[in-house]
């Protein structure tokens, strides 16, 4: 069963595509461009549609989703976490 998807190899986020996702949970991936799995264990609950991370990232980190920067970290963000409105925003402005 796939949990979240991943558009390219090397983004850092994935989006949920199943309700009920909890702290702890090992969920899995799929990476479309690669057609390959991943896996990664939650650290936070994550509602259907929002993203999570791959990886680690550092306050002010550029966050890549479609391969391309979809926005900036303003907190740390580990592997596993919910990013959504409250840790990320865009740089636009």
């Amino acid at each position: 069963m796939i949990d979240f998807v991943v558009h390219e190899d090397g983004d850092s986020v994935g989006t949920i595509v199943v309700e009920g996702v909890k702290a702890g949970a090992k969920l899995t991936g799929w990476v479309m461009e690669q057609d390959q799995t991943i896996e990664v264990k939650t650290v936070s609950d994550i509602p259907i549609g929002h993203k999570i991370a791959l990886k680690d990232l550092a306050n002010n980190d550029t966050v890549i989703k479609y391969g391309v920067d979809i926005g900036r970290t303003v907190a740390a963000i580990k592997a596993g976490e919910h990013l959504h409105v409250h840790n990320v925003k865009t740089k636009r402005w």
